[in-house]
């Protein structure tokens, strides 16, 4: 009874924190303040993540249309109205092969250029409302995932922590300087932060809360978050959730929903462990038949795809349902759109991009639904997201 007691008091405490919400930084816009606990992010007032990944268009062979242009405007202001509250913006550093000793800043346009562009997007997002994620990701010139990165020596992964040090630092600094509400310090590094190597990364998340004051993430993937250990130093617990809702195809969407429910359990049993708030930092399915069975296949890499709107609209559903009353579910964001709404160049009819298709309007019913990360204050001002609750889960 004394625990349980004193369990309340702290969450008092807690939503009187949270509900008093901000501390102001230097650029005046109100920052972000979680006190301990799972559901911190529920506490804090801020309201659930409800987030559009917008990703670089940065070639030269397509001017005018990356981050920061008339375009990205656009696609900021389409966001906002489809019910967005935040947006993820994805900049890229390069390396040559799974064995870097260092990364190039430049990715298609000069560093200058992009750290440029990317100031100039969440400027765009601020004037439209939304909030901020910056994360840095890696792009392997050669193929290859990232999460196999291995430099091989001790003396070569030393190299390889000092050129990631310096990649971060910068972004870090940008995040800072645009007032950027959220920053995530990596992408999928599971061959660093899940193995003895680790440690060495604590050093650079401390050195990263020296530069930048608002909160971070990791987007670790799905099957490795349990084993990662950084988590304890991070405000949020991030994970890309490509997770398969089904192990056959043709699953029905009642089996999709008892698939997200079981991931939504496992989730819990994490969020209470490390005593964090959980968001997916991705999440997607493909267009395409049966893309809860294997959702990180790549859509360049497949062949004879059969276009199925209703298959990732479902797909959609049942994952986003299992989290609606989740206190300590914080949020998502979906992938992805791109800089220029109108470029369909980016990926095939097939791809992850849900704009214009069925689960688009799944999407906007998730924006404009209740969940419990909002909070009791949001009871009494969002009562048209309290009613749409009712059209997101298929309990």
């Amino acid at each position: 009874m004394g625990e349980r007691a004193g369990r309340s008091k702290r969450a008092g405490s807690a939503l009187a924190i949270g509900l008093a919400l901000l501390a102001a930084p230097a650029g005046g816009r109100p920052r972000i303040e979680l006190s301990h606990g799972a559901d911190a992010w529920q506490l804090s007032g801020a309201g659930a993540v409800r987030g559009v990944t917008i990703g670089p268009i940065e070639s030269a062979l397509h001017p005018d249309k990356g981050y920061g242009s008339a375009a990205c405007a656009r696609t900021m202001s389409e966001a906002r109205r489809l019910g967005a509250t935040w947006v993820s913006l994805t900049p890229f550093g390069r390396v040559y092969d799974l064995t870097p000793s260092g990364i190039s800043l430049s990715f298609e346009q000069p560093f200058v250029s992009n750290r440029a562009a990317v100031k100039r997007a969440v400027a765009q997002a601020h004037a439209e409302g939304l909030r901020v994620l910056i994360v840095p990701h890696l792009w392997v010139e050669t193929g290859g995932w990232r999460a196999e990165i291995d430099p091989k020596s001790d003396a070569a992964w030393e190299e390889w922590a000092k050129s990631y040090h310096a990649f971060l630092r910068e972004w870090a600094a940008l995040a800072r300087d645009s007032d950027a509400e959220m920053l995530a310090l990596g992408v999928e590094l599971r061959s660093w932060l899940t193995t003895a190597r680790a440690p060495r990364f604590l050093e650079i998340i401390r050195d990263i809360r020296r530069i930048y004051p608002g909160l971070l993430t990791y987007a670790a993937n799905w099957d490795d978050v349990e084993r990662t250990v950084i988590l304890g130093e991070l405000d949020v617990i991030g994970l890309n959730a490509f997770y398969p809702l089904a192990q056959q195809s043709g699953a029905s969407l009642a089996e999709l929903v008892n698939g997200g429910r079981t991931i939504a359990g496992q989730l819990r049993e994490l969020a209470q462990r490390w005593g964090k708030p959980v968001m997916f930092t991705e999440f997607g399915y493909t267009t395409r038949s049966d893309p809860a069975v294997r959702p990180w296949e790549w859509p360049e890499a497949l062949k004879d795809v059969v276009v199925d709107e209703v298959a990732q609209a479902n797909a959609y559903r049942a994952l986003l349902a299992a989290f609606v009353d989740e206190p300590w579910f914080a949020g998502f964001f979906v992938w992805r759109y791109y800089a220029d709404p109108d470029d369909v160049s980016q990926e095939a009819e097939w791809g992850f991009s849900p704009r214009g298709k069925l689960a688009e309007l799944v999407l906007s019913d998730a924006f404009n639904a209740y969940w419990a990360a909002d909070g009791p204050r949001a009871l009494g001002v969002s009562l048209h997201r309290h009613a749409a609750r009712h059209i997101l889960p298929y309990q």
